[in-house]
């Protein structure tokens, strides 16, 4: 059984007098264990999809189809209910750690807490536990930032502290939403090579979810790419990034930044910009920015068809 299952995901949000459809019928699994990558660019969908998992959409949106944890429903499920899975069993780490630790408490506070609220433990054996998360995530002099306040920590650091609380209660899925993105290079691949050591240890499940295929790659077994609200081409890791079939998933990598290129050489971007959530569905939503466009492209969405190997894309004229 899948530890997560979407099917026929939809996310709308009701704004000034229009309907905005951010996630549009999108079907995914994740199996235990796996590391699935979710990319796209900003609006593409990705990060409202696991909102909705973890009902935490804005009070202006409606959800439906369904998404299943563990074999349960999570969609309109019961707040009380919703919150024992919620930060136990299903964790979710969100882009910028400063705006999710509470600043006017400390560190150690605020790791104990997840399992005196979760577990009902004691603060001792909580504060015991918080000591050992973070040297499991590798924070130094881990017994000191117990007593520190989320200002006195750097990006990283801050980053690695809700990894740790996420990982408190020892959760089925971990989600990881642009976990990267606000951190230098360096700092990137630590936080990268992190996520992939706790999973060897825990064999939890993880989603990575970023713009950035380059961040992905590094990290996930299949890949699954979003544009417009839709899965347009999902696949193993490697047989994505060796062979992208989609032309937009193409050229999302030629936008990974390349070490090799001449010293003032520019860098590759997507031409144009995404369809607004609020526009009705005509053909592919790719269509105005793709290479390959043709009449059928503008006339008539594509379906997600399997397209060789373990791939599934959506796409009339798919790269070869």
């Amino acid at each position: 059984m899948p530890v997560l299952q979407a099917d026929d995901l939809r996310v709308s949000f009701a704004l000034a007098g229009a309907t905005q459809h951010a996630v549009r019928g999108v079907s995914f699994e994740v199996a235990a264990g796996e590391c699935l990558g979710i990319v796209g660019e900003s609006g593409s969908g990705k990060t409202q999809t696991f909102m909705a998992a973890m009902g935490l959409l804005a009070g202006n949106s409606q959800a439906g189809g369904s998404v299943k944890f563990e074999g349960a429903e999570l969609l309109g499920l019961a707040a009380p209910a919703l919150n024992r899975i919620r930060g136990s069993r299903l964790t979710m780490v969100f882009q910028d750690p400063m705006t999710s630790l509470t600043p006017h408490l400390k560190i150690g506070v605020q790791l104990a807490e997840v399992l005196v609220h979760h577990r009902g433990a004691s603060w001792r054996e909580s504060e015991q536990a918080a000591l050992e998360i973070l040297e499991r995530v590798r924070v130094s002099d881990a017994r000191r930032r117990l007593r520190q306040y989320p200002h006195e920590l750097s990006g990283g650091m801050r980053q690695r502290v809700m990894i740790g609380m996420s990982l408190m209660c020892r959760p089925s899925l971990l989600i990881a939403d642009e976990p990267t993105s606000s951190l230098d290079v360096t700092v990137q691949a630590q936080i990268i090579d992190l996520l992939r050591a706790l999973r060897q240890e825990s064999a939890m499940s993880v989603v990575l979810i970023s713009h950035d295929l380059g961040v992905v790659a590094g990290l996930a077994d299949r890949i699954v790419v979003m544009y417009a609200g839709r899965i347009v081409e999902s696949a193993i890791a490697a047989e994505l990034l060796s062979s992208p079939r989609h032309p937009y998933t193409e050229l999302l990598l030629r936008c990974v930044p390349n070490l090799h290129l001449p010293r003032l050489a520019r860098m590759p971007c997507l031409p144009g910009q995404a369809p607004s959530a609020a526009d009705p569905e005509q053909g592919c939503a790719f269509a105005s920015r793709c290479p390959r466009a043709a009449r059928r492209c503008r006339e008539e969405r594509p379906a997600l068809r399997p397209g060789g190997g373990s791939a599934q894309v959506a796409c009339h004229f798919p790269c070869p």
